[in-house]
This record gives C-alpha cells, sequence and structure tokens, in this order.
C-alpha cells in the first residue's frame, strides 16, 4: 500500500523557479541601490551631491585665486625694477657726459690764455718757423677736443656770449648795440661759454635826437 507523501516537508528540488527569482530580486535590489535608488546601499563617494565632495573643490579655488594675485604681485614687482634700472642707466649716461665734458672744460680753460699770446703775436708779425707750425698744431688739436673761438668786429652784442669792456660812442650804420673791436676772442666748448669775447662796442645813432641849430637862443631882453 502507498503512502501519501507530505507536500509541505518536500523540499523543491534545486534549480528550481522560486530560487532564480529570488535571485533575480536580490540582484536588482542591489543595481537599485548602487544606482542611488535605495540609500542604505548607495555609494557616497559616487554622489556628487554630498557636501563634503562640494567642499573640497573651494580650496583649491582659493588657491587658484592666490596664486593669481601672487603672479601679479611680482609682475608689478618686476616692471617695477626695470623702470628702475632704465633710470639708472639713463642717469649714469647723463653723469659721464657731464664728467667728460667738465673734464674738457678743466684742461682747456686755461690754454685759452696761450691762444691770446699767439694772437697778440700774429697781430705784431707774421708767425715763421717752428712758432708758427706749433702754434698751428696748437689751434688744431683744441679745436678737435671741442673749443671753439668766436668773436668778430659787427657782431650783435650778447651779454651772455661778450664782455663789454667799454661803449666808445655812436654808429648810424648799426641797428643794435654791436661790437666794434674785438679785444679777445671768446672761446665755447658746445653751448657752455669757457671765457666770454672782450670787446668794445658801439650804440644806434638816436634819430629821435633834435637836430642842433645854427642860430643861437634869444637872450631875455631886461625890462626898462
Amino acid at each position: 500500500m502507498t503512502q501519501p507523501r507530505d507536500e509541505e516537508n518536500i523540499p523543491p528540488p534545486e534549480g528550481s523557479f522560486p530560487d532564480e527569482a529570488a535571485e533575480m530580486v536580490s540582484e536588482t535590489d542591489v543595481e537599485a541601490g548602487a544606482a542611488g535608488g535605495d540609500p542604505a546601499t548607495a555609494d557616497p563617494a559616487a554622489d556628487s551631491s554630498v557636501p563634503g565632495a562640494a567642499g573640497a573643490s573651494e580650496p583649491a579655488d582659493d588657491e587658484l585665486t592666490l596664486a593669481r594675485i601672487a603672479l601679479e604681485e611680482r609682475t608689478l614687482d618686476l616692471q617695477r625694477l626695470q623702470a628702475e634700472f632704465v633710470n639708472y642707466k639713463r642717469r649714469v649716461e647723463r653723469d659721464r657726459d657731464l664728467i667728460k665734458e667738465n673734464a674738457t672744460y678743466a684742461a682747456l680753460a686755461p690754454i685759452t690764455e696761450v691762444l691770446d699770446t699767439i694772437d697778440r703775436a700774429r697781430e705784431h708779425e707774421p708767425l715763421e718757423g717752428g712758432f708758427k707750425a706749433v702754434a698751428e698744431q696748437l689751434e688744431r688739436t683744441v679745436g678737435a677736443a671741442g673749443l671753439t673761438r668766436y668773436g668778430a668786429p659787427g657782431d650783435p652784442f650778447d651779454p651772455s656770449l661778450h664782455e663789454a669792456l667799454s661803449h666808445i660812442g655812436e654808429d648810424p650804420e648799426v641797428s643794435v648795440t654791436t661790437c666794434k673791436v674785438i679785444a679777445k676772442a671768446g672761446y665755447r666748448i658746445g653751448d657752455r661759454v669757457v671765457r666770454a669775447a672782450q670787446v668794445l662796442v658801439v650804440d644806434p645813432a638816436d634819430a629821435d635826437a633834435p637836430a642842433a641849430t645854427d642860430q643861437p637862443a634869444e637872450q631875455d631882453q631886461p625890462d626898462q
């Protein structure tokens, strides 16, 4: 006689549909949690809305801003140093030219007296022989060094270039005060006067002066 089977106590066979369905449900829950469906199974590192992730980017932005500010400050410092160097270079060049001019002035100023002696010798008689050769060489040398002679009869009188030793009257042929006689020539280096020319000057005739009359002025007759 066959015994009836207790269906409730018989385990299901392996690979049955209920087991496969349970596994599929479990896998679906895991995938949903990973995608953010289940907060309990979600990955905090994968969620960009987490406050910690936003806070991590703020220090990076602050460091970039500080780096830019530091770069601008260093750039301004370099520009300021470059401007100071250019100004320093200009001052050095200007001072070098001034020192050279002062040295030339100090060396050539005493020689003007020697040149005056040569001029007086020429006025006395023509230079000859070795003295003539030395005089001409000296004049060429000081001219090459920058010493220039100026002053000639007929030049308009300029107080910055001429020293008037005396007025010798009036001259109707001139319209301004004019150098009539050059006592000593003047010398300069560029625009700098080494020695002013010493001159005798004449003034223009005064056209507004009343003409002199030949008739004597009438004398007052005493009352009788």
